[in-house]
């Protein structure tokens, strides 16, 4: 529980989140997407009714219990004079606008939930992956990072799925956020409209790691996303295998699970287990080599390391060879 709380603050603290522009509302964070203006007039709306609401029963209670408090000279017992209890005008009037409240409420949510969950036609589509204690953003053109990154002024669609435990992919700044579910698949969408970088969070409890699953979206100026999607592309592809295998074991999330400093962790650490024989589960033992670390990576419960659980989610159909050679090229390094 100790190590579990000391690598959540390390890990906040080494990743601190981007600075947003300022927000009209000192509640809310700034409104960065085409639907975040109706569903914070919404808000706007039932806060100040509330507060009013609120303002008016207080004032009211107040009022009674000091018009109507025991007078000096009545006895504890005593009953006080029978006045009626029934007024049709009143009981009217605290129906009837409640009701034109709630319609309205009713209206304008309705007409916002509608289009939140109605993209475009033409929406641009990222794939968005959670797991313990990553997120994942996939693009068409089969580039994988750990940011998620999109065109200013273009709808965006966001097909997301996990695949291990419940998550929540959160945007606040787009007032977006929807689950991400092992063995189905959500989406949401959005339109940024101002170019920068914002904050990700998951908002559904995932286990002791959820505090760190932190990312952020850059929204690109005109041009720009296709320029680094391009880049980004070409870096990865240029990369020496060793170099590859650093990168993805960030970016693939094997940094959640596995150290490379030897602490433990919700799996075994990769330093100087190169060549070394490891325990298994079932008491038998295995040499860590290329057939070893790949077959680790594809059927992950195949075979188990004595000491841990059998938790980590298969990479089959996630990371082509050469990506799984440049992890087995990195692993090699790490004496």
């Amino acid at each position: 529980m100790t190590f579990s709380i000391t690598a959540s603050i390390a890990n906040l603290v080494a990743a601190p989140l981007p600075k947003l522009p300022k927000s009209p509302y000192f509640w809310m964070p700034p409104e960065i997407s085409t639907g975040a203006a109706s569903t914070d007039w919404v808000f706007q709306f039932m806060l100040i009714m509330s507060a009013f609401i609120l303002a008016g029963v207080a004032g009211v209670m107040v009022y009674f219990v000091i018009k109507h408090r025991a007078k000096n000279g009545r006895k504890a017992n005593e009953v006080p004079p029978k006045t009626s209890d029934h007024n049709t005008a009143i009981e009217i009037t605290w129906s009837f606008i409640p009701l034109v409240i709630v319609i309205a409420l009713f209206v304008w949510g309705f007409k916002g939930f509608v289009d939140l969950h109605n993209p475009p036609k033409d929406a641009y589509d990222i794939h968005a992956q959670g797991q313990k204690w990553k997120w994942l953003f996939t693009y068409p053109n089969g580039l994988t990072d750990d940011e998620l990154h999109v065109p200013v002024n273009k709808p965006v669609r966001i097909i997301i799925n996990s695949v291990d435990v419940i998550h929540s992919l959160y945007i606040p700044v787009f007032r977006v956020k929807q689950d991400a579910v092992p063995g189905r698949y959500t989406e949401l969408w959005f339109q940024a409209k101002k170019p920068g970088t914002y904050p990700i969070f998951c908002a559904e409890y995932c286990g002791r790691g959820h505090s760190t699953m932190l990312s952020q979206i850059v929204v690109h100026k005109p041009g720009g996303f296709e320029a680094w999607l391009d880049s980004a592309a070409q870096k990865m592809q240029a990369l020496p295998p060793a170099e590859l295998g650093k990168e993805l074991y960030t970016k693939q999330g094997c940094s959640a699970c596995h150290s490379t400093n030897g602490t433990r962790g919700v799996g075994p650490s990769w330093k100087g287990i190169w060549g070394e024989e490891t325990k298994l589960t079932d008491g038998s033992s295995v040499k860590v080599d290329e057939n070893y670390i790949r077959e680790s990576i594809v059927d992950p419960q195949a075979k188990v390391v004595a000491g841990f659980g059998p938790v980590m989610p298969t990479f089959k159909g996630k990371l082509k060879d050469n990506e799984i050679t440049g992890l087995i090229e990195y692993i090699k390094t790490l004496k």
